[in-house]
């Protein structure tokens, strides 16, 4: 597992800071990692960085990522959902880097959920 530093966080909190604060509802994609413990034990952190590598590549504006506690299924993690405007959230789990960059550049970029990795499609609640 990798360990940061502060020093490590404190850049990778500088660098990104521009696209964890865009304006709320300003944004029509919003991409949640769950950074529970369980999560980052499994890469988490890897699935955040591939995620937010894909936002500054494409230098788009309009899409959030944002971190969250526990996802609740640790034996699926790293999960991830992404949220697209009039779709419903799509929960991912067992994520990599790898599959991270595929789901951004397929749901979030063309808006066609990734099966092959998806949990479950929609929620309880009105997300």
């Amino acid at each position: 597992m990798n360990k940061f530093s502060i020093e490590d966080l404190k850049k990778i909190k500088e660098n990104y800071s521009a696209v964890f604060n865009l304006k709320e509802g300003g944004y029509r994609a919003k991409v949640i990692v769950h950074m529970g413990p369980c999560g980052v034990a499994a890469g988490a952190n890897k699935v955040l960085k591939a995620m937010v590598d894909e936002i500054l590549k494409a230098n788009i504006t309009d899409v959030i990522v944002k971190r969250s506690s526990c996802g609740g299924l640790c034996a699926r993690e790293p999960l991830a959902t992404v949220e697209l405007i009039n779709q419903p959230p799509v929960r991912y789990c067992k994520l990599n880097d790898r599959k991270a960059r595929e789901i951004f550049r397929e749901h979030v970029l063309r808006g066609n959920p990734v099966e092959k990795y998806a949990l479950v499609v929609g929620c309880e609640t009105t997300c």
